[in-house]
């Protein structure tokens, strides 16, 4: 009995051991103000946005805007960010709510453009990502800038019972976003897709005109208004 009961707890005492490894060696998300992201195929690993020191702006579903965990207004957004500490190769990562109203997430770009920022990353959710355990983040680059001349521009309009889709003033479907960019592409390799909105659209839609833009390996511009 006495063997017995030793060998129970050395077992006990070594899958303790283990237990309390794997958790040290197991990353976990950067913990935030939680969204619902748009859900993207596309996107790209995004490692060091589950880093303490990570930058990370939120935008919620009613348009609230987290730098961190702290709500501030975009002007304030864009004296937090001169004022922090900056590295020479920070990101700037935008972890908006598929539902959220598009024009928050661009008076973000606003103060990323006050702030020096030429690029942010905006993060989303893979197909079939689980829902708890260790996952690395993923996201989608775009360049910020207040100026709106481009050779190809996605304009994204409310709608029913989706927003309407037009390239170069021409309505499509959203069905026909990917042929029509690699069309235009062909003369236009070098030239970022500028992707403008009016009215009231929710980022979800944004982020699909995005990510259809990488699949095609195309850059994308946002339109920024100013501060």
């Amino acid at each position: 009995m006495k063997c017995s009961l030793s060998v129970s707890l050395v077992v006990l005492a070594l899958a303790s051991n283990f237990a309390s490894q794997a958790a040290a060696q197991s990353p976990t998300l950067q913990q935030g103000v939680s969204v619902q992201m748009a859900v993207t195929s596309d996107a790209s690993p995004m490692a060091d946005a589950d880093n303490q020191d990570a930058w990370i702006v939120v935008v919620t579903a009613d348009g609230g805007v987290y730098f961190g965990i702290d709500r501030v207004t975009p002007s304030d957004l864009a004296n937090r960010i001169k004022s922090r500490p900056r590295k020479g190769d920070q990101k700037l990562y935008i972890k908006a709510d598929a539902r959220a109203p598009f024009s928050a997430v661009r008076k973000v770009f606003a103060a990323a453009h006050e702030a020096d920022f030429q690029t942010a990353v905006l993060l989303t959710s893979q197909p079939g990502s689980p829902t708890t355990g260790t996952m690395v983040p993923e996201g989608l680059e775009v360049l910020i800038s207040p100026h709106s001349n481009a050779a190809i521009v996605v304009q994204v309009d409310p709608g029913q019972p989706s927003p309407a889709l037009e390239v170069n003033d021409q309505k499509i479907s959203a069905a026909a976003l990917q042929d029509t960019l690699k069309r235009l592409l062909q003369s236009h390799s070098d030239t970022p897709v500028l992707v403008k909105t009016s009215g009231l659209v929710a980022f979800g839609p944004i982020a699909h005109v995005i990510d259809t833009c990488h699949s095609i390996g195309a850059k994308v511009m946002l339109s920024t208004p100013l501060l």
